[in-house]
Parts: C-alpha cells; sequence; structure tokens
C-alpha cells in the first residue's frame, strides 16, 4: 500500500486553488429554472467538478471542491444565488455537497481502476453524476420536509430535482471526458 504524504506541494495548492476558482466561476454562468417550490440552477459548475475529478487524485480533488464550499459558507458569494452559512438550509445546497462526494469517488474510481481512456472516464463521470443527484435530491427532500415545512412529492423530486437538468448535466459530462482525455496525462506529469 502506498502511503500518502500529508502536505501539499506549491504546485498542488496551486491546482487545487485554479479548481476552486473555475468551480466558483461556474456558478455565474447559470440559467435560472422556475421550479417550485425553489428554483433550480443549471450552472457550469458541475463542468469544473467532473474534470478535478477527473484529472486530480482523490486528495486534491475532494480539497478543491471542500475550499469552494468553504469560501460559500463564509459568506464569499461564490454560489449560484450567492453564500454564507444561510445556504446550509437551502435545499439545494445537498447539491453543493454532492459536488465533493462526487469529485472524491471520480478521482478514486480513476485512481482505482487506472481510468484514462474515455469509455472509462465517461462510466466514472456518469457514476459521480448519480453520486451528485443523489445527495442533491436526498437534502433537498430533507430539508423541504423537515427544516421549512414544505410538502415535497416524489413527483416534484423526479421532476424538479433531477429530470429539469440531468439530460445537461450529462451533456456536461460528455464535454468533460473529451476535455479530460487530452489533459489527463499533461496535468498527472505536471503534478505527480
Amino acid at each position: 500500500m502506498v502511503k500518502e504524504k500529508a502536505v501539499l506541494s506549491i504546485r498542488e495548492l496551486t491546482i487545487g486553488g485554479l479548481f476552486s476558482a473555475l468551480i466558483a466561476a461556474g456558478a455565474f454562468i447559470k440559467i435560472t429554472l422556475p421550479a417550485e417550490p425553489v428554483p433550480m440552477h443549471f450552472t457550469l459548475q458541475w463542468f469544473f467538478v467532473l474534470l478535478a475529478g477527473l484529472l486530480l487524485d482523490k486528495r486534491l480533488a475532494g480539497m478543491s471542491v471542500g475550499v469552494y464550499l468553504l469560501l460559500g459558507l463564509m459568506g464569499v458569494p461564490v454560489f449560484a444565488s450567492g453564500g454564507g452559512p444561510s445556504y446550509l438550509i437551502r435545499p439545494t445546497f445537498g447539491y453543493l455537497i454532492g459536488f465533493g462526494a462526487a469529485a472524491y469517488g471520480m478521482a478514486w474510481l480513476c485512481e482505482r481502476f487506472q481510468a484514462s481512456g474515455f469509455a472509462k472516464l465517461l462510466m466514472v463521470s456518469v457514476i459521480g453524476l448519480l453520486i451528485y443527484y443523489a445527495i442533491g435530491v436526498a437534502y433537498y427532500f430533507f430539508v423541504c420536509r423537515f427544516l421549512i415545512s414544505q410538502k415535497v412529492t416524489w413527483q416534484i423530486l423526479l421532476f424538479n430535482c433531477f429530470l429539469l437538468t440531468a439530460e445537461a448535466d450529462f451533456g456536461l459530462c460528455l464535454a468533460a471526458v473529451s476535455v479530460a482525455v487530452r489533459l489527463r496525462t499533461a496535468v498527472r506529469r505536471a503534478l505527480y
């Protein structure tokens, strides 16, 4: 078993910070979808989360999304609708948590199965998409049902929380995999 190093190099910190900034920038490239009870956003954040998960190791991918989440929760307006600790009780915050789990999970899968070709990376990105949506939908249901006492049916969950954006997010998976196939070797060589 390979022992993981505890300290990040300057190069790793720079790349991790770059991905955090790209994810934040992706929040401002958005389409707001007028869904009830909470409007949903389709953003380019997922594209940059995918790239982090497909190009970086699990530690760096998770850290990149973690730094982004911490910045937003500290009040820096890097989320699609602002920022601050009150974002924790927004039904859509679960999708942001899903970003972190998906990035870490995709990077772990890439390492574990040595994924580098288009087909393997696409499979990894689809698994990441499922992780991202599973956490987002569960959090949406929990917050609506138990924190803001909003009745949410399975039809609302299926349509608003999945069908409304899943096709476009899958398109982002295809785009990110196309980019990752070309960049993966160069990024790995530069970092590790």
